[in-house]
């Protein structure tokens, strides 16, 4: 650094400052997340203060009345023009306020609320001690099988804690996508994914499966994050500022007065390269693509059912998110860099997804797998660099996550003496037993193999076709082989269902409370209408799909 710009940054420090500007928060902007980080807060306090027998109730009230305002005030914004018109940065310049943004959160609220619905379902196992019990150990922190542990039981606690914890999930998850500088990135991960590890490890059976699966997540999690944020110095140090515009302008060499120090920086391409790769890396762990996919079967078998498919829908949505308006917002000028690493990236997820999902005896591997593929398919549509890229994949993320949710309710439902069975084998004539459930989870199926009528089919005819016309057709090519590989294996599991002999000893359907069923329920209708007539939900999509900057 020469001596005349270390000068001249002595003496711009040492100038008078004569008044602290007041921040300028647009609280109706930030309303959405602010509602549900508030309501995370009400739900601590009431763990605080509520008696034991009344907490259950009083949290998933809190949650759900949360989650509706919060989803009535992004319709309430959306209608008011911020998705189009008014669209623009707030929080000086934290947050984004636009379509993808608004899209993006709704999506992640809509998932939040039957998330809830599965986390409250307390109908599907036997009364211990005359309490009902839900999917979440009696007492987090005693030993699995131990004496306190029993006691806990006995008692009839329940961990309702697992409320606020999904609150402050949702509420990370809301400002991942709309994240406008990288530091808010940063945070909005941290504040999503601390929650998520400590889901994963409340399971009321096979604690200790529960509990790895927590580990894996958490020491997995921790390393993509520390790439994330070496990532973040590095661009720091590149663009000499952590705001998405300013980023992109050094990227371009469109910004305007260059300071000396600033100029060094900016001919150093290498800070800027493996900057980007250790960020995109960070999200491409959070989305579950190859090669950063290993804890994904591990995580999704082992955590508690409602957790895994409210993880698996909601997770994807805001990574997505986030990846795509890092790609089309600071990295556009990287294009040449960035494509041919996704299109590698892409073919290799869509390829291991599909092939390793054949060879799996358990069901939730099985969809762990399946959702692996699928994040290779909306990659494709990440890739086509185009405005019909970005709706196509705003609507195959709000098609897919209402799926994936209805799937795993589906799967808590199917028990035996040891909780949920989940190993294929006993999954066997199904469909004679309880026609009305294997047939609920053969149109799931459907969907996830993107038969027509369904809304998987919808969701990539559309991707696909965003990335065959932004010149991407070997990867239409790889992903119509690998949907050909998967279909094989979900159809497999409708055969199994109603063409085979149900065992004498095999497991019995639950019947669920009115929460899961309305979970289920609202999983089969938004399957179906995406399916038949999905052209209003496309152009909503591609009304969203411009990002602000």
């Amino acid at each position: 650094m020469s001596a005349s710009a270390v000068h001249s940054l002595w003496t711009t420090a040492a100038e008078p400052i004569t008044k602290i500007d007041a921040p300028k928060i647009e609280y109706g902007q930030l309303s959405p997340t602010l509602i549900v980080i508030g309501a995370a807060i009400i739900g601590v306090l009431v763990e605080a203060f509520v008696p034991r027998k009344s907490r259950y109730y009083v949290q998933v009230f809190v949650s759900v009345v949360a989650l509706a305002a919060s989803f009535a005030a992004v319709v309430a914004l959306a209608a008011g023009g911020y998705g189009t018109t008014k669209a623009g940065i707030a929080a000086m310049g934290a947050i984004a306020v636009d379509g993808p943004a608004l899209f993006l959160q709704g999506t992640i609220l809509l998932a939040g609320i039957l998330g809830v619905f599965t986390f409250a379902e307390r109908r599907l196992d036997p009364e211990t001690h005359g309490n009902k019990v839900d999917s979440f150990a009696a007492q987090a922190a005693s030993v699995p099988g131990s004496d306190s542990e029993k006691a806990a039981v006995k008692a009839g606690f329940t961990t309702t804690e697992v409320f606020p914890l999904l609150l402050f999930a949702i509420g990370g998850m809301l400002i991942f996508p709309a994240a406008n500088d990288l530091l808010t990135l940063f945070i909005a991960l941290e504040v999503f994914s601390l929650p998520l590890y400590l889901l994963c490890a409340v399971a009321r059976r096979k604690r200790l499966m529960s509990q790895e699966a927590a580990v894996k997540y958490f020491l997995l999690g921790a390393f993509a994050s520390a790439f994330t944020l070496f990532g973040i110095a590095l661009l720091y140090g590149y663009a000499g500022s952590v705001n998405y515009a300013t980023i992109a302008q050094v990227v371009d060499g469109t910004i305007g007065d260059i300071s000396p120090a600033l100029a060094d920086t900016m001919g150093n391409d290498a800070l800027l390269l493996i900057g980007a790769a250790m960020l995109v890396m960070g999200l491409l762990f959070k989305v579950g693509a190859v090669p950063f996919h290993m804890w994904t079967p591990d995580v999704y078998q082992g955590a508690p059912t409602p957790v895994t498919g409210f993880m698996a829908a909601a997770t994807k949505v805001a990574a997505f998110g986030a990846l795509l308006r890092l790609l089309y917002v600071v990295l556009p000028g990287l294009r040449w860099d960035w494509r041919p690493v996704m299109w590698a990236v892409a073919i290799v997820t869509m390829l291991a997804g599909a092939i390793v999902a054949i060879t799996q005896t358990d069901i939730k591997r099985l969809l762990a797998y399946s959702s692996i593929a699928h994040a290779g398919f909306i990659l494709a549509g990440v890739i086509a660099a185009s405005p019909d890229g970005v709706s196509s994949v705003l609507f195959y993320l709000g098609a897919y996550s209402f799926v994936t949710i209805g799937a795993f309710a589906v799967v808590t439902l199917v028990r035996d003496a040891g909780g949920e069975a989940t190993h294929l084998s006993k999954w066997a004539g199904l469909g004679r037993r309880s026609p009305l459930v294997a047939a609920v989870f053969a149109v799931f199926l459907l969907a996830f193999a993107g038969i027509p009528l369904t809304s998987g089919f919808a969701g990539k005819f559309a991707v696909f076709k965003a990335a065959a016309e932004g010149g991407a057709g070997a990867i239409v090519v790889v992903g119509v082989i690998s949907s050909a590989i998967a279909a094989f294996f979900y159809i497999r599991v409708i055969v199994l269902m109603f063409f085979s002999e149900p065992r004498p000893e095999g497991p019995t359907v639950a019947v669920p409370s009115p929460l899961t069923m309305t979970a289920i329920a609202v999983g089969v209708a938004v399957t179906l209408v995406l399916g038949v007539a999905p052209q209003y939900f496309l152009d909503l999509a591609g009304q969203a799909g411009v990002f602000v900057r």
